[in-house]
């Protein structure tokens, strides 16, 4: 049965928490009087990774890459178009409803926007609570104190209880979105720019507080960004995601010390540093990002990379490993993982 094996891998202390495999999540495009699909929006097109358990990792890339798709994806709010993504050892794709429902706590979602995110007609013990008692986490005569014990870990206040979203500040209604994730008891949470509506100092609040709950609860995360600074205070693991698929992945390390891929590189020298007097050699990308239902051929980062070699137009680089943990899908790299002679 799939509970003892879901129990059994969930006892394993070095199996990772989630591996994706070849993920894929394409939106059809329909024209004409029939609506028949004529094409696709290759939104998540063969992307492959692995999360630790206790680790977060970083996922980064410019608006429209398709990040916040890989996290619905991941937690089944889309359905898959082709891949596997094994939570704990268990193809979450391929469960059936009985057994979803039943592991649906154990991974959650922190979403972007505070706001739209939380109901205007509910009180805030409704919005946190609700689920706990759908799921049955607690007895019913714990659940008072442990909806209390939850929202003090998340920095809120009893007496917050009885309050509606619209009389809370942005960080308070981040506060509540995550006392509601962290409710369920889940072992993996998606963050999807958790922090990007909320101004600098709040950021800084709500970070941390994401770091003491997971050292607290041994949480594993995907944290999905555009802020570099973020990601790079938070993360253990990194990728870069361009146009749908992964460019880069590694060690915070690895990435930010000794960035591989052009992209890569580009989005870092853009990044802002807190030096005024700091010189920074600023690679700038021409052109804009082509169109997900027609990407290029060969290296879909071809069109804007100032490295472009004849091979990037017509083959699709493979993944190499150029050190340990640290992969890139460039035609800069050989398979030994050495730069090529004539890049």
């Amino acid at each position: 049965m799939m509970t003892e094996k879901h129990e059994e891998v969930r006892m394993t202390g070095d199996s990772p928490m989630l591996r994706v495999k070849n993920l894929k999540k394409y939106y059809p495009i329909k024209a004409g009087l029939m609506q028949r699909v004529v094409g696709y929006v290759k939104a998540v097109d063969d992307v492959s990774f692995t999360i630790q358990r206790g680790r977060t990792m970083g996922l980064v890339g410019e608006s429209g890459c398709g990040k916040t798709t890989v996290g619905k994806t991941l937690l089944r709010l889309h359905e898959k178009t082709a891949g596997e993504v094994l939570f704990m050892g268990s193809d979450i794709h391929q469960l059936p409803h009985k057994e979803l429902r039943r592991v649906r706590p154990k991974y959650q979602m922190i979403f972007q926007d505070p706001f739209a995110s939380l109901s205007p007609r509910l009180p805030v013990a409704e919005i946190i609570g609700e689920a706990v008692r759908e799921h049955q986490i607690v007895p019913n005569d714990e659940y008072n104190d442990y909806l209390d014990s939850t929202m003090k870990a998340c920095g809120l206040e009893p007496y917050h209880k009885d309050r509606y979203p619209h009389e809370f500040s942005g960080g308070q209604r981040q506060r509540i979105c995550i006392a509601r994730a962290l409710a369920l008891k889940p072992s993996f949470i998606v963050c999807d720019e958790p922090v990007s509506a909320l101004d600098v100092s709040i950021q800084a609040q709500i970070i941390n507080l994401l770091k003491d709950l997971q050292e607290e609860f041994g949480l594993t995360y995907l944290f999905i960004s555009h802020d570099l600074s973020v990601v790079e205070h938070i993360s253990d693991d990194v990728g870069v995601m361009y146009l749908g698929s992964l460019v880069e992945t590694g060690t915070k390390k690895n990435i930010f010390q000794n960035p591989l891929h052009p992209y890569t590189k580009a989005l870092l020298s853009a990044a802002p540093v807190p030096d005024p007097t700091a010189k920074r050699n600023r690679i700038i990308l021409e052109g804009s990002i082509p169109s997900p239902a027609n990407p290029p051929s060969g290296c879909k980062f071809h069109t804007r990379c100032s490295e472009c070699m004849d091979i990037c137009k017509v083959e699709i680089p493979q993944t190499r490993e150029v050190e340990p943990g640290h992969m890139v899908a460039c035609h800069l790299y050989n398979d030994q993982g050495t730069v090529v002679e004539d890049a």
